[in-house]
């Protein structure tokens, strides 16, 4: 199971780094979560939530990002930014692939 998750999270960095974001820092973990990817988009900081579904029996990657895993998202980029001193605009964004592989892009999934 780590193998596919840790295989679909290099997916969706290298289809990131593609549209011309940057690496900032991968699997960040804190006490109330992990930030699977963080990146930089020009002066935005991107939060990355990386999602693999390898068929939609128990729903979609998409359905698996619950209110509770994004309040988790939020408090942990908070963490994040506090512990770097970072104070400038950021979003929240998710990659999510399925059985093809393919992924597919939400941008600022927050509002």
């Amino acid at each position: 199971m780590k193998a596919l998750g840790d295989a679909a999270e290099q997916r969706a960095l290298r289809f990131l780094e593609s549209r011309g974001l940057t690496l900032v820092e991968r699997n960040w973990r804190c006490r109330g979560g992990e930030l699977d990817l963080i990146l930089r988009e020009g002066p935005v900081w991107v939060f990355v939530e990386v999602r693999h579904r390898s068929h939609a029996q128990y729903g979609g990657a998409a359905e698996s990002i619950t209110p509770t895993k994004c309040r988790r998202l939020m408090l942990a980029a908070e963490l994040y930014l506090a512990r770097h001193d970072i104070d400038a605009p950021c979003r929240f964004d998710a990659v999510l692939t399925g059985p093809d592989g393919m992924p597919v892009w939400l941008k600022n999934i927050l509002g």
